[in-house]
């Protein structure tokens, strides 16, 4: 890793652009979510933590724009498992590190906990997240790769419903 900054502009652009999704998750605003996205973004949760090939690789979610917005219909109109009495959440996230800045874009990898309460029982999630943000016009910044890697995959399976 090259000695790359957090006081870079397009990097703190990239992080509010995080903890703003972040929030929109938090509070449900899924519509606010989906529009995070470029068009040809994906939104991986992969079993294998160390695979970098999600085409090919089993995963939790392999989300592109059809199935972002798919995801998105279901949790607004309750079709979802995870949209009946859906969790309230909270996510912290921290720990950036920047792992390539160019003028169009910046990946960033960071730490999350997931704090998950529904049907009066508490899940607490950890994991790695790598974000790639594609800087915009006037800040019309957009994530177009979103990875998850839990630190518990292999035995995540039935907790994939708290992601989203």
């Amino acid at each position: 890793m090259t000695d790359l900054t957090l006081t870079d502009p397009r990097v703190l652009r990239a992080i509010e652009l995080i903890w703003k999704e972040a929030e929109a998750l938090d509070d449900k605003d899924y519509k606010s979510w989906e529009q995070m996205y470029s068009d040809d973004a994906h939104y991986v949760v992969p079993i294998d933590p160390d695979t970098d090939d999600f085409g090919s690789s089993l995963n939790l979610v392999y989300d592109d724009k059809r199935m972002r917005r798919l995801r998105v219909e279901r949790m607004l109109q309750g079709y979802s498992p995870s949209a009946v009495a859906a969790a309230r959440t909270v996510r912290v996230i921290s720990r950036f590190t920047v792992r390539e800045l160019t003028d169009t874009s910046v990946t960033i990898r960071s730490a999350q906990i997931l704090n998950a309460f529904k049907r009066n029982e508490f899940l607490t999630l950890g994991a790695n997240l790598t974000h790639t943000v594609v800087f915009g016009d006037e800040g019309d910044d957009k994530i177009s790769l979103k990875v998850i890697r839990l630190v518990d995959s292999e035995d995540a399976v039935s907790a994939s419903g708290y992601l989203l």
